[in-house]
């Protein structure tokens, strides 16, 4: 029943606003004498205190695009508009492999001929960052049926990475053993700095990332290779590419692309020091990657780059 003017009806928080209401005075505002509401709402103003219809989302629009990242507010939303359930892509289940028999866990007293591993805690904190939790991170030595074994146990993931032992020394097994568990390569080695031997495969349906063993080229590989792969699971762009000017000149070896650790600021990046692929300090700093093309051999200050900022 419609009310008239210079009358009003009580309503709970909530609820909908009665036919022929357009206006809504908190109950702190107003008192009651008799049959008569005081308002005492110096700032009331027509429509106040009520939410219009379709004021979070007009009928038939888009409620979130393909590609969202959900999230609690995300969830929230849908559950809103009385959705419940979507489709959505799956974050991959990844496994990492360290191989090295020289390497040694942090805390463990340092002896001549081995090195602290690092790959695995760059790697899992990579990962973290792109909302995927490793399942597993396993080292292992050098020999070809440890290595195996440490394959056949990591084949339940969507993403196998391994570091170490992807060239071609005595010791590099890798490739042998992917094969020896019947892995199809489909390269390995590219023209690149760091990161030559750097081999990719599927076993299955998982996807075989074969890094090198130093820590730079490593992440290099990472952000280059594996990025773009988990990109692919989740439909969701997680770095962007700019073009950026030099600040400082560089010369390189030609028929190699170069990926150089750099700091981005404003429209130009700086070319790090620090740049062969055993030495990580100076990604510390990094913001971004440089490709420097592969037929060229040197760039001067003020040259246009591709930049991966991340």
């Amino acid at each position: 029943q419609a009310i008239g003017k210079h009358e009003a009806v009580r309503i709970f928080t909530g609820a909908a606003v009665p036919v022929s209401t357009d206006t809504v005075v908190m109950q702190e505002k107003v008192e009651v004498e008799g049959d008569q509401l005081l308002i005492m709402d110096e700032q009331l103003t027509l429509a106040r205190n009520v939410r219009p219809r379709a004021s979070q989302i007009a009928a038939g629009a888009l409620a979130l695009p393909k590609g969202h990242c959900m999230n609690p507010a995300s969830i929230s939303f849908l559950a809103s508009l009385g959705i419940e359930s979507i489709d959505v892509c799956s974050i991959p289940k990844v496994n990492v492999i360290i191989t090295g028999k020289e390497l040694l866990q942090a805390g463990q007293p340092l002896t001549p001929g081995m090195i602290y591993e690092s790959n695995g805690q760059g790697l899992q904190a990579a990962l973290r960052s792109l909302g995927v939790e490793p399942m597993g991170i396993e080292l292992v030595g050098d020999e070809k049926l440890d290595i195996v074994h440490a394959i056949q146990r990591a084949v339940d993931a969507d993403i196998i990475i391994l570091t170490g032992g992807a060239s071609v020394g005595e010791y590099d097994f890798v490739p042998a053993a992917l094969e020896a568990c019947g892995a199809r390569k489909v390269f390995h080695k590219v023209q690149q700095r760091p990161g030559k031997p750097f081999y990719f495969g599927t076993l299955g349906k998982t996807l075989v990332f074969g890094l090198p063993g130093n820590p730079a080229a490593v992440l290099t590989c990472f952000y280059q290779y594996i990025v773009p792969a988990i990109e692919s699971f989740t439909n969701r762009k997680y770095f962007s590419t700019k073009t950026l000017t030099l600040a400082n000149s560089y010369t390189k070896k030609s028929m190699l692309t170069y990926f150089l650790k750099g700091k981005a600021f404003g429209d130009q990046v700086e070319i790090l020091d620090h740049q062969q692929s055993y030495l990580v300090n100076s990604f510390a700093f990094a913001d971004c990657l440089i490709t420097l093309d592969e037929g060229r051999e040197s760039y001067a200050i003020g040259e246009e780059v591709e930049v991966l900022v991340f």
